[in-house]
């Protein structure tokens, strides 16, 4: 597989994890505004609670190794920001697979919770510098520099904007699963 074939289908993952986490902010907010759309939320957080943390766990395993294929496999070099997004996601493989294994969704949203979130930060400054790189940072190297997209999908799918798609749907699906089906919904 080369490496247009493979950046335009983790491009496509991409949008959707992020059409996905629009769908869901989209329902938390319609469920605060009406005990029908508070009904309709629950009943979408019960559908989705199953399959919550297995999903996490796929989008970070999804996210590692397309990291890898961009480094060893395609050539390319990361730079320092985008080794700061694989400290962030690289744990949450090995968290979130054996919270998956132990089905301990809340141990996983109450201590790993905060990779994603933080892997999320790096991610949006690392967007913003690609699309705006005359500011002047530290993080950047001239070996890989942290400005210059190394890859560009449909001219706004790079590297930062799929490890940000990911971090927040990770971020998502942690946050919108149960721990139990028979839990009193947050008001």
């Amino acid at each position: 597989m080369g490496l247009t074939t493979v950046t335009t289908a983790y491009a496509v993952l991409a949008v959707v994890a992020d059409a996905l986490v629009a769908a869901a902010l989209v329902g938390f907010a319609v469920s605060r505004a009406s005990s029908a759309g508070r009904d309709r939320w629950t009943a979408v957080r019960d559908a989705v609670t199953p399959f919550a943390l297995p999903g996490a766990w796929l989008v970070a395993a999804l996210a590692t190794f397309g990291s890898l294929y961009l480094s060893e496999i395609a050539g390319l070099i990361p730079c320092q920001l985008c080794w700061f997004q694989r400290i962030a996601m690289y744990p949450l493989i090995l968290v979130l697979g054996i919270a998956t294994l132990r089905g301990e969704l809340d141990i996983a949203r109450r201590y790993f919770l905060w990779l994603p979130l933080v892997g999320a930060c790096i991610s949006i400054y690392h967007y913003q510098l690609e699309r705006f790189p005359s500011q002047p940072t530290l993080s950047c190297g001239l070996e890989a520099p942290c400005s210059v997209p190394v890859v560009d999908v449909w001219g706004f799918v790079s590297v930062p904007f799929m490890a940000l798609a990911a971090f927040l749907l990770i971020a998502t699906l942690l946050l919108i699963g149960r721990e139990e089906p028979n839990e009193i919904p947050i008001a």
